[in-house]
């Protein structure tokens, strides 16, 4: 994802309005390896801007989606997350214990049908590895 200045630039071309609380949610994604959901930044946000709407959250949001700056991710966690890591091809690993979600980077791309097998062009694909994260093991195993 672009820097805040950079994205500044690009919802102002685009007729996009450039608010505080709009900044503030870009600051935010800035290096955010935690695939907050949408929910999770508002909730950052109001701690330093205790008027910030949900609206203008999911709305930034949503721009910033469709701009390709960020993937909303459905990794079956109950809530969409925010991906800022666009400039890779990567896949994601989630804990079915307390729901982390982190990157993981694929040596290789999963074989996809060919256009003549699946009767259309396959564009992205998606890998979900699903397991427990340490944090969880450990706690499971002190529980024991």
């Amino acid at each position: 994802m672009k820097g805040t200045a950079e994205l500044t630039t690009m919802f102002r071309e685009r007729g996009l309005r450039v608010t505080p609380q709009r900044q503030a949610v870009f600051g935010l994604l800035q290096g955010n390896r935690s695939h907050p959901t949408v929910d999770a930044l508002y909730d950052a946000a109001r701690r330093s801007m205790p008027t910030i709407s949900r609206r203008t959250v999911y709305q930034t949001v949503h721009d910033l989606e469709a701009m390709g700056e960020v993937e909303l991710l459905d990794v079956g966690t109950g809530s969409l997350r925010v991906d800022p890591n666009v400039e890779t091809e990567h896949h994601h690993l989630v804990c079915r214990a307390c729901g982390e979600v982190r990157d993981v980077v694929a040596a290789d791309r999963p074989p996809a049908p060919s256009r003549a097998e699946a009767g259309f062009t396959v564009t992205s694909v998606d890998v979900i590895f699903r397991g427990i994260c340490e944090r969880c093991s450990r706690s499971a195993r002190r529980r024991r």
